[in-house]
């Protein structure tokens, strides 16, 4: 059996087109925090506060769409700092490089 050779791979355009490593798991870091965002606001939603003035599916549906778009945003900006001790520590676990963006902050 010969080994299968690929230019993509030789080249290193599947790494570039696709990202490195430490660049997935960075991506994955902050879906996981928006996720988990998301979960804490619906919990916060079921909080019952006595009869609602105004409501129905449509405000439902609304606020649904609300928290999970706050929550995307909250993960892309790092607020809650969630996805960077994700991050940090699953690279650390897997032998991964820190970025040079990531110097000094762990």
């Amino acid at each position: 059996m010969t080994a299968v050779s690929s230019p993509m791979l030789a080249a290193g355009s599947l790494v570039s087109s696709h990202g490195s490593d430490r660049e997935k798991l960075a991506g994955v870091a902050k879906q996981f925090e928006a996720m988990f965002v998301r979960q804490m606001l619906a919990a916060a939603r079921k909080a019952d506060f006595g009869e609602p003035l105004l409501g129905g599916q449509a405000l439902e549906t609304f606020r649904t769409m609300q928290d999970e778009h706050f929550a995307d945003a909250a993960a892309q900006a790092g607020s809650f700092g969630l996805a960077r001790m994700i991050e940090v520590q699953l690279a650390r676990q897997a032998g991964l490089d820190a970025p040079a963006s990531a110097a000094g902050r762990t």
